[in-house]
């Protein structure tokens, strides 16, 4: 299935109507989400089922995550406000860098899997999105050279919010992380000065997050 094959764009477009029945209401992100060529993130032999709404395997007991997490993490996080300098944790196939690049001045996508970033850089790098960095780092420290970050958004469920990213948020910032042992709930932390708000959204179910590379 080539980018812009009518099969692909079909696809998308199937894609976003559903996430709009699912509740998505946010026009940027559904925007976004339309414009990323999700078949070219999934292993080949999957691609036939890029656009369903399932979570695939990437290698290396990862996932991608399935659509409609992707689009309500997404919308949580910008809830009317612009996404500025973000910073993701678990960059993973790359897809959802793809998708926030759509969305954000800068994206700091890391991974702390080194052949999981490898092939996030072969997937990007047909996209040339001139505003997306990648690096191996562990996630739970955050990116402190290119900090502070506007929005933080990790893909990887803690049983807590690592401090050093909220640390990293600048005031106004907002970070969403699953959070939970057993069940996980997204959780946005909100920054003003040396206070930080917190809100809870629904349940959803993410690899743990891990400290450390490979």
């Amino acid at each position: 299935m080539n980018t812009r094959t009518p099969d692909a764009a079909r696809a998308r477009a199937r894609m976003v109507e559903r996430l709009r029945a699912q509740g998505i209401r946010d026009e940027k992100v559904l925007a976004a989400m339309a414009a990323i060529p999700r078949h070219q993130f999934v292993e080949k032999g999957l691609s036939y089922g890029a656009y369903d709404d399932n979570a695939l395997p990437i290698g290396m007991q990862q996932t991608i995550s399935q659509p409609y997490v992707v689009a309500r993490m997404v919308e949580i996080l910008r809830d009317g406000h612009e996404l500025g300098r973000t910073l993701e944790i678990g960059a993973g196939c790359g897809y959802q860098a793809a998708v926030l690049s759509r969305l954000a001045s800068e994206v700091y996508a890391v991974e702390r899997l080194r052949a999981l970033l490898d092939r996030a850089r072969e997937n990007l790098r047909p996209l040339r999105l001139p505003n997306v960095r990648l690096k191996c780092a562990d996630g739970t420290l955050g990116l402190p050279e290119a900090a502070p970050f506007n929005t933080i958004i990790v893909a990887a469920g803690g049983t807590q919010v690592p401090p050093a990213l909220k640390g990293q948020l600048m005031t106004g910032g907002r970070l969403l992380i699953p959070v939970g042992e057993g069940e996980q709930r997204l959780l946005l932390v909100e920054r003003q000065g040396n206070v930080f708000r917190e809100n809870w959204y629904e349940a959803v179910r993410f690899v743990p997050l891990l400290t450390g590379t490979e």
